[in-house]
């Protein structure tokens, strides 16, 4: 199998989680088979992450963590990101590296369009997300239509041009029995050996 360079983000902003055990299992395994892994731990950047009012035209400078952070990105040929849903959505610090971050110029570029759309920067990139939560899934499916999904698949990543994005989604967090959460953890380190 050819070696992968791969960026893995923690995006849970607690110093201990599931999340972060997921992210560590999975760069375990993918460094024992021979892959390029660098990983972030969201807990552990320092950034504003309030986008402010200034707009595209007067951005805040990005700060050194989230410098790198891109930089990373853009080294990666396939992006991991583990992450709970809070809310519907992403903890806050996680949805505002986002926003600080995935910039025109740097992620997608407004001067060359097509139909409407800016042109995605961050082509020839895949993802795998491991989501955590306690909704189960066929909730999530028919009361919330898979939102959170569906954003990450097409309003973050695929506008930027990372794709396939394939998404596990790893219900009843809170309550999961050991058996369970190693079984989770098992997964994500044969994700990792096959760079998935």
């Amino acid at each position: 199998m050819k070696s992968k360079r791969i960026l893995i983000l923690n995006g849970h902003p607690g110093t201990q989680s599931l999340s972060r055990s997921l992210a560590e299992s999975y760069r375990d395994s993918a460094e024992q088979a021979g892959h390029e892994v660098r990983l972030t731990h969201l807990s552990d950047m320092e950034f504003d992450s309030d986008f402010g009012g200034g707009g595209y035209k007067s951005t805040k400078p990005l700060e050194l963590d989230l410098e790198k952070l891109l930089k990373d990105l853009k080294w990666s040929e396939h992006l991991v990101m583990t992450t709970p849903i809070w809310w519907g959505g992403f903890p806050g610090k996680l949805k505002g590296l986002f926003d600080r971050i995935l910039l025109p110029g740097e992620a997608f570029d407004t001067r060359n369009q097509k139909m409407g759309f800016p042109t995605p920067l961050l082509a020839g990139r895949t993802a795998r997300v491991l989501v955590t939560s306690d909704t189960p899934g066929w909730l999530m499916s028919l009361f919330y239509c898979n939102a959170l999904f569906v954003q990450l698949r097409k309003q973050i990543f695929g506008f930027i041009g990372i794709k396939p994005v394939k998404i596990k989604h790893l219900k009843g967090a809170t309550r999961a029995s050991s058996k369970t959460v190693e079984s989770w953890l098992q997964e994500a380190r044969a994700l990792g050996t096959n760079a998935a």
